[in-house]
């Protein structure tokens, strides 16, 4: 089974599910599903950021500051980040919850929880999803985002919470 065979909850504007349909539905008709960043901070107070894969269904390519993506059907959302960020950065930890979020552009509708994860070591990119990553200082990021090509959500989504 595909990427785009795995099932979605489909949520209204209040998290309440409606539907469950496939990944590929969600992406093609830009429906409204749960999902999950984690933003990775050393305790130096760098920001681990990384590219995604040419293979990504949505922002190839591109960079990205958090790990994260969809909410499994019935799966919570603290579950989901720790996943995520297991299969993204390789690193095992317990993500902290920064706070809700809601999400709309034209390529993606979501809504969801961040969150903060602090790591030291290092990390890999167990599932392909990942290209590269590094750790950068606020200043750097905030040069990064005017400079480089980035994701919609993450920045929009994480930035708040970091103070950045």
């Amino acid at each position: 089974m595909g990427a785009g065979d795995e099932m979605v909850e489909v949520v209204d504007e209040d998290d309440r599910v409606i539907d469950v349909v496939t990944r590929r539905r969600v992406r093609a008709e830009n429906l409204r599903h749960r999902a999950v960043f984690v933003v990775v901070v050393a305790s130096d107070g760098r920001v681990l950021i990384h590219r995604r894969s040419d293979e990504k269904d949505l922002w190839p390519g591109r960079w990205d500051l958090a790990a994260g993506g969809v909410v499994g059907v019935g799966e919570p959302y603290g579950e989901a980040a720790r996943r995520e960020l297991a299969e993204e950065l390789g690193i095992d930890a317990e993500p902290a919850l920064l706070g809700p979020y809601t999400y709309e552009d034209g390529a993606v509708r979501s809504v969801g929880r961040v969150y903060r994860a602090v790591h030291d070591g290092e990390v890999s990119f167990r599932d392909g999803e990942v290209v590269e990553a590094c750790w950068v200082t606020r200043d750097e990021l905030r040069s990064r985002l005017e400079r480089d090509s980035w994701v919609g959500d993450s920045p929009a989504v994480v930035l708040p919470h970091l103070g950045a």
